[in-house]
């Protein structure tokens, strides 16, 4: 009886520490949780083992983007290759009546004089606006396309279609050309009714989400694509936000960022997903990417811009952590193979054309770059010539690289950003978080010393 009333006591005394200590009540309340992830007690997960669907886990991913990729995208993004993208900024909805507004100022664009273009880049327009126009003295608003070019020859860009998007890369009087350093992906202002309806748009007519215990792993695999790229755009709107209009005052917002990734697991496992994905159709385009010429009339940026995808495409720390990313060969398999890439396509054709519903200008500009990124992922790992046999000549037009690449290097941001803001949340523990926490500890303390009290 002694040693049980002992051991009665001991346990009583370990619960009252617990019940005292914030810290040590939250970890034993997560003790007994999955091992896949660690929760706070806000609900935020700190991911361990491998991707869902991939060939790589969690840290590895981490690890390599922080000492590898994310330095090198960063300085390859910003050389005059892929600094410049060529977009149809002007469009009709081929949905819906596009009434899309940003609640920010003037949303529209301010168009730069002619003599700032190069002559083969020159984009006629029935309405341009001086420099010296009240309109254009406003700076440069959240939502709008800063259109400045650096005076750089650009040879012709090959035309090729791609079967997986919907966008006409021909050039004409509609195409424009930005300078994507000039606009950067952050806060707009753009919400509402016509944002929601976009996404909405999205998941339920192309993109529903798998059923559980979904058998088809290709329509899951588009799934996660697209919930991994919004999650990539909602983390850069969250990053560089717009925190106070009237100081103009921009920063990150963690709450914002908690609310729309951090507390859902899947948002944050998809994004980890489609990282992988875009990283593994850049890999298997290495030998096409490593003798593509990267001429934009600057002989110093090309030669660096040359060396820096050599980098990228054959670093060996970035083989060893995660040799195979995502393995693309275990899809499209048996009789209905070729019906269900048809069908897949489609979807994905008709999510690119939804693009051009967006009423945000610069919420346009990223979303076209980012679904031709993924376009080019999906056309280099699933590409096939009309027999449904893999094409061993893959071509790609320069846009397709470029968004390709910037894309890779969007959603390398975005996994950053979500390790360092974890990091953040998970050190806030409120005390409102304890409140039901203390009522059960009292509880079961009580039930304890009921327990001893019969045993004696």
């Amino acid at each position: 009886m002694n040693n049980k009333k002992r051991w009665f006591g001991s346990v009583i005394v370990i619960l009252i520490a617990i019940y005292f200590n914030p810290l040590l009540r939250w970890h034993s309340l997560n003790f007994y949780k999955t091992t896949s992830h660690l929760c706070t007690s806000q609900d935020t997960c700190e991911k361990a083992g491998i991707v869902e669907e991939c060939c790589c886990d969690y840290k590895s991913v981490d690890d390599v983007i922080k000492a590898v990729l994310h330095p090198l995208l960063q300085t390859l993004v910003k050389t005059p290759f892929f600094r410049y993208f060529k977009v149809k900024l002007w469009c009709d909805c081929p949905f819906w009546p596009d009434d899309g507004m940003c609640r920010l100022r003037d949303c529209s664009v301010c168009e730069c004089p002619e003599h700032e273009f190069p002559e083969s880049f020159k984009n006629p327009s029935l309405h341009i606006l001086p420099r010296d126009d009240p309109t254009c003295q406003e700076g440069k608003p959240e939502a709008t396309v800063d259109r400045t070019l650096e005076a750089k020859w650009f040879r012709g860009w090959a035309e090729i279609d791609n079967p997986w998007t919907h966008d006409d890369e021909t050039d004409n009087g509609e195409m424009t050309y930005v300078n994507l350093q000039l606009n950067v992906e952050r806060y707009t202002g753009y919400t509402g009714p016509s944002a929601r309806r976009i996404w909405d748009a999205i998941y339920s007519e192309n993109c529903p989400r798998y059923a559980y215990g979904e058998v088809c792993p290709e329509k899951k695999v588009l799934f996660k694509l697209i919930s991994g790229l919004h999650s990539s755009i909602s983390t850069h709107i969250a990053k560089d936000y717009l925190l106070d209009e009237t100081t103009y005052q921009w920063g990150p917002n963690i709450e914002l960022m908690n609310d729309r990734v951090l507390k859902h697991h899947d948002r944050v496992e998809n994004l980890y997903f489609t990282f992988l994905f875009v990283l593994r159709a850049v890999m298997k385009a290495a030998a096409y990417l490593d003798q593509a010429e990267y001429d934009s009339g600057n002989h110093v940026e090309d030669l660096k811009a040359q060396s820096l995808i050599r980098q990228l495409v054959h670093d060996s720390s970035l083989q060893v952590a995660c040799a195979l990313p995502f393995d693309e060969a275990e899809l499209w398999q048996g009789q209905g193979g070729p019906k269900l890439r048809q069908q897949i396509q489609n979807q994905f054709r008709n999510i690119s054309a939804l693009m051009d519903c967006v009423g945000c200008e610069k919420c346009r500009l990223w979303g076209k770059l980012q679904v031709l990124g993924l376009g080019t992922a999906l056309k280099i790992l699933f590409s096939v010539d009309s027999q449904g046999t893999p094409d061993s000549h893959l071509q790609l037009q320069r846009n397709e690289v470029i968004a390709l690449i910037n894309l890779l290097n969007q959603l390398s941001e975005s996994v950053k950003f979500v390790t360092k803001t974890r990091d953040k949340v998970t050190l806030k523990l409120p005390a409102k978080d304890f409140s039901l926490g203390h009522k059960q500890w009292g509880s079961l303390i009580a039930h304890w010393w009921k327990n001893l009290s019969k045993s004696n």
